[in-house]
């Protein structure tokens, strides 16, 4: 399955400057890695974008309209803070950012555990 093009240069816009992003085929769309992480891919999961976030936050977020539990292929749950987002809910430039701040917050979490364990 082939990425979508302007959902994928949508997200590029949406992560801060000052960030590293590293673009990786993967799940069978286009991820977005930020420190080593996969923060985001555009056309994977069962949605327009599969969003990692947090497990503490993963049932706030699947209350948002236009969202799922996403899933490798049918069935497949991939669990807690993997959620897959319609396109529909996705169509507003605020829509993203909310998604493009959920997933940059979960990694910046996750890239502080990282450094205490060292």
């Amino acid at each position: 399955m082939a990425h979508d093009a302007e959902l994928a240069d949508r997200v590029r816009r949406a992560v801060p400057g000052e960030r590293t992003v590293r673009e990786v085929r993967m799940f069978g769309g286009l991820a977005f890695m930020v420190d080593d992480e996969m923060i985001a891919c555009v056309s994977a999961g069962g949605g327009a974008l599969l969003v990692r976030v947090s497990r503490s936050r993963d049932a706030e977020y699947l209350a948002v309209a236009g969202t799922r539990r996403a899933e490798m292929g049918t069935g497949r749950s991939m669990g807690e803070g993997w959620i897959a987002v319609d396109e529909e809910a996705l169509r507003d430039d605020g829509d993203l950012q909310f998604w493009m701040d959920a997933v940059l917050e979960h990694n910046a979490e996750r890239t502080a555990v990282k450094a205490a364990e060292r």
